[in-house]
């Protein structure tokens, strides 16, 4: 390898550079050397619309021809540890000219795998040469693809006249030598500065992998010395990469990331300027970003972790998906890629492996926050823990996912059916009769929510004490997550003679002894566990004083939801509306006069009084018209939620709400949401009454014109997930 001599000046210049932090370094006058030596290691810089350059493989990752440690100053520094580092893990080194624009493959690996795996099938299909028989079978392909996703094409193949031609073998079961051999055959390769493009041939990019020829994912490089980060080359993907490309199209590649050596971002559909990039950081002291790396970059675990062959292996058969979604309004459907965030692929593999090793019953409290993505982790979770074996048995029979929202209970239940291969193998309990029949027929995913259950308990025939359940309480908290696990104990072990006490008695007794029931295990996610939900499923934790602090066994901060942007910092976007009142004391010195007491009861007096309630919905509902709608926010589509301290509170809003909207002539509607029914005036009411539709439609009206703001007591306050959402008013 070249290794290019400097001058003086240079030396100087680049010993001064050496010295400085990352921060204070201006790049702008460096002359373009392509190596040089450096005590920094692992700093580079780059263009981002550099021209593309031969691929060049070092023979030692980080040093140069004569040995001494090395760190480029192009754009190729990150490629090459990244190249290096994956070809050195089994990784096969591809070339950008094997790449076939038109059909999206890399010809000499596909032909290369169907020749050790399929010989006749490839022998009949002609790949050496470009006659009309490959030309055929590469346009089959390539339309498979485009119909079906590169994921479903990997894991299931494609039927081409008379073939059926696997293109990738999954993971072998235990035992199983031929399945093994197959698999060990897989091609996992990597091309630097692949030219993708057939209308802008000069266009590359800076890495590719691909499986068996399939392109599964791309790359865009940044590194921090040049000022350049992860959002750079994320807006490279919006700006330069046209996703009208077909290797851009959705569903061709299960992710794009932009990387520098700080930070990962990645997008599963490239829409231009649209295109969205999620975090796919670790996190750190509790933040976003990752921690130090004391052995190399910060982020080396994306190239040696995430995409070792077995860690890909494992996204390919069992996260990443392309999932299709019916608009009910309209009836339209829609694709989205599905690939998981690092905390919740994390979680899952370290659930995966703390359960193989330990077997049913234990218990596990996942400390994650809104903005997590919690619906995909649990489903996630329960995909994967139906298979799950432990001595070449199965774990579990039944796998129990119990929510505490009905809006949830649908929408995990329905994530869960797109995640399953076979979807019948999940139930959705209605009754306690569907639950009775479910556990007893072995049904593998029942999902149902925790005001059903409890109702379910006395009904549930049978012993089940001789089968093993893996039950997945979807926002656990103290009076939730104890009430469903105090009450799930008789059901799963009948023998445990307690059914006298209360569900209370049993919580006690529970964390008191700390009983473990040996057939069930219990995984508790939840955004805000208190003291009570730590100590029941969290792992102890002693310290040196005696003392025992109980501790999730994983965590996705607030902080860190914060940091990234997926939850708003309420106290950082809050404009409080101060009221004013006054208690006159009639007696002096009157020795039973208890101010704060009589300050309380007359706040909830005056703040309760139709006359404050009717002020302060005058007030939302001005705001709502000409700061929020009237402002265009969210495109004119923006949404209000009103949340009350109680359900009178929040039918008495409503209806000031409705008379003040229709007052003022305001094309907008409200909605109410709280549970059962209630006295209101001379009336018996429910949301069915005042809303004039069905409870379950209430997530899908607030979408739709002229439903723009939702009134709530104790409902759609936690984990509901509504884009148009824009601005919440809190009583």
């Amino acid at each position: 390898m070249r290794q290019t001599e400097l001058t003086p000046e240079q030396r100087a210049e680049l010993d001064a550079l050496a010295a400085m932090t990352d921060d204070d370094i201006d790049t702008s006058d460096i002359p373009e050397i392509e190596e040089f030596s450096n005590p920094r290691r692992g700093m580079f810089t780059g263009s981002p619309n550099r021209k593309a350059e031969p691929t060049r493989v070092r023979d030692v990752p980080g040093q140069s021809s004569n040995g001494r440690r090395t760190s480029d100053t192009s754009e190729r520094g990150l490629e090459d540890i990244i190249f290096d580092a994956m070809t050195g893990a089994d990784w096969i080194p591809g070339s950008s000219g094997d790449y076939d624009r038109e059909v999206c493959v890399d010809l000499a690996q596909l032909s290369a795998f169907l020749k050790d795996t399929q010989s006749d099938a490839a022998e009949a299909l002609m790949l050496d040469g470009a006659s009309p028989t490959r030309r055929d079978f590469l346009a089959r392909l390539k339309r498979q693809i485009a119909d079906r996703g590169v994921v479903d094409v990997l894991r299931n193949g494609i039927r081409h006249r008379q073939h059926n031609i696997s293109l990738f073998y999954g993971t072998p079961t235990p035992g199983n030598e031929r399945a093994r051999d197959l698999n060990a055959l897989n091609r996992y390769s990597i091309t630097r500065q692949l030219h993708y493009s057939r209308t802008s041939p000069g266009n590359s990019i800076d890495l590719a992998l691909f499986i068996n020829g399939l392109p599964v994912a791309t790359f865009e490089l940044k590194n921090r010395l040049t000022k350049q980060t992860a959002a750079d080359a994320e807006e490279q993907f919006r700006r330069d990469r046209d996703p009208r490309e077909d290797l851009f199209r959705l569903g061709r590649c299960m992710v794009h990331f932009a990387v520098d050596d700080h930070e990962v971002r990645f997008c599963t559909e490239l829409r231009g300027k649209s295109s969205w990039f999620l975090p796919f950081n670790k996190g750190n002291n509790g933040g976003a970003g990752n921690p130090v790396n004391p052995n190399g970059l910060k982020t080396e675990y994306l190239w040696t972790e995430t995409l070792s062959r077995s860690a890909l292996t494992d996204i390919l058969e069992n996260y990443a998906q392309l999932i299709e979604k019916t608009d009910s309004k309209t009836g339209r459907k829609s694709r989205t890629q599905i690939w998981p965030r690092y905390h919740q692929f994390d979680v899952v593999r370290d659930l995966l492996a703390e359960v193989g090793e330990k077997g049913a019953g234990q218990r596990y409290l996942v400390q994650h926050s809104a903005g997590s993505g919690k619906s995909n982790s649990i489903a996630w979770l329960a995909h994967r823990l139906v298979d799950l074996q432990r001595e070449g048995e199965p774990i579990f029979d039944s796998i129990i996912v119990v929510t505490d929202r009905v809006i949830l209970d649908r929408q995990i239940g329905e994530t869960i059916r797109q995640f399953m291969q076979v979807s019948a193998t999940v139930g959705q309990a209605e009754n306690s009769g569907d639950l009775r029949q479910f556990i007893e027929s072995g049904k593998k995913i029942i999902i149902s929510t925790v005001q059903k259950f409890p109702f379910m308990l006395d009904e549930i025939a049978g012993d089940f004490s001789d089968r093993n359940f893996a039950i997945i309480i979807d926002e656990a908290h103290s009076s939730q997550g104890g009430r469903t696990a105090a009450a799930m104990s008789p059901a799963l072990n009948p023998d445990d003679d307690q059914d006298d006490d209360t569900f209370e008695d049993q919580i006690n007794r529970i964390i008191e002894s700390k009983k473990l029931l040996t057939n069930a295990s219990y995984f508790a996610f939840t955004a805000t566990p208190k003291n009570r939900t730590l100590e029941l499923f969290g792992a102890p934790n002693p310290r040196p004083d005696g003392t025992v602090r109980h501790l999730p066994f994983h965590s996705y901060t607030m902080k860190q939801a914060i940091e990234e942007g997926f939850i708003l910092d309420v106290l950082g976007s809050y404009t409080p509306v101060d009221s004013y009142y006054n208690l006159v004391k009639k007696v002096e010195d009157d020795p039973e006069f208890d101010a704060r007491k009589a300050q309380r009861m007359l706040r909830r007096y005056v703040e309760g009084h139709g006359h404050a309630i009717r002020l302060k919905a005058e007030i939302m509902v001005d705001h709502f018209h000409q700061s929020v709608v009237g402002a265009g926010k969210i495109g004119g589509q923006a949404r209000a939620m009103v949340v009350t301290d109680g359900i009178e509170r929040a039918i008495s809003y409503y209806h000031a709400i409705r008379d003040y909207l229709e007052e003022r002539g305001s094309p907008h509607r409200a909605i109410v949401a709280f549970s059962g029914e209630h006295d209101y005036g001379d009336a018996r009411v429910s949301e069915v009454s005042l809303n004039a539709f069905p409870s379950n439609d209430i997530a899908r009206k607030i979408q739709e014109d002229p439903y723009r703001i939702l009134v709530c007591a104790d409902k759609f306050q936690t984990g509901y997930d509504e884009p148009l959402l824009h601005t919440m008013y809190v009583d």
